[in-house]
């Protein structure tokens, strides 16, 4: 028996290696793209990430929008390489006041109706990434849509829309109003980096760790709460409950900070959510 159990087992081991042997070596190539383009101050601005990949998005002086994006390939041979490389990057959709920058690859084909015919249907399932270094007007509007990455954003000052599935973020919000929405991993938010400005905010986490900072002299309605499990951790001082009769808990608070006033309402669905007091440089 234990023979043959023996040889059984050297049987397996050998279809495994042959199998494992059969997988063809992927190769790597990262390219970068780019473009420049004037833009004025007050527009929108729309992002839709890969994927997979990350989204930094910088404000400056200038009324242009400035993208780099490193572009990373796996395929089995240098031809797919290259016929990938024709699918995979960004494309502009302008218009008045509002610009949006889409990913495009093997996943959506730019919207293309039909693949080029040197694409095999065996290649659309493979990996890749777009890395983003975004450089927009001060004064503009972002909407921002993402995949699995770091998202990073920062000198921006005007209204904010997020979506992102799992994400790594830092956020700096100066003024305008703020929804974002993370599927699952931590956001350090950041509200009033240039002195509080009474601007609402929405900011929900599904699974992962959400804190918030805000500035010593927030006035504003803090509705604070974790869904399911894990627990709130306050340690911003002086909030004051909205209502005497209800204490704050480790999964609710209710609280004014200030005067009140501007509605900010953060919720964790499973995770920690942690209040702390803004200190510069964020």
């Amino acid at each position: 028996m234990k023979i043959g159990y023996l040889a059984h087992l050297v049987v397996v081991l050998g279809l495994l290696v042959v199998g494992v042997s059969a997988q063809p070596t992927m190769l790597r190539r990262t390219t970068q793209k780019t473009d420049k383009f004037d833009f004025g101050a007050g527009g929108t601005i729309s992002i839709v990430g890969a994927p997979n990949g990350s989204i930094r998005i910088e404000g400056s002086n200038t009324n242009e929008v400035e993208i780099t994006a490193d572009v990373e390939l796996q395929a089995p041979t240098e031809a797919d390489l290259a016929a990938l490389g024709q699918l995979t990057g960004f494309i502009l959709d302008q218009s008045i006041g509002r610009v949006s920058i889409i990913s495009g690859g093997a996943h959506n084909k730019f919207g293309m109706k039909r693949l080029p015919k040197n694409i095999g249907k065996n290649l659309l399932t493979l990996p890749f990434r777009i890395d983003y270094s975004i450089k927009v007007p001060h004064y503009c509007d972002l909407e921002v849509d993402g995949g699995k990455g770091d998202l990073a954003i920062s000198g921006v000052e005007g209204a904010m829309k997020i979506n992102f599935v799992e994400t790594n973020a830092k956020i700096e919000v100066i003024s305008g109003a703020t929804i974002a929405t993370f599927g699952s991993g931590t956001a350090d938010i950041g509200i009033g980096t240039k002195g509080w400005k009474a601007r609402a905010a929405v900011i929900d986490m599904a699974r992962g760790d959400l804190t918030v900072r805000l500035p010593a002299a927030t006035s504003a309605e803090i509705d604070a709460s974790i869904i399911r499990t894990g627990s709130i951790e306050n340690a911003f001082p002086n909030l004051k409950p909205l209502d005497r009769k209800v204490p704050f808990t480790d999964k609710a608070i209710s609280a004014k900070a200030g005067v009140g006033g501007t509605p900010l309402k953060f919720t964790v669905g499973d995770g920690s959510l942690k209040l702390r007091l803004l200190k510069l440089p964020f």
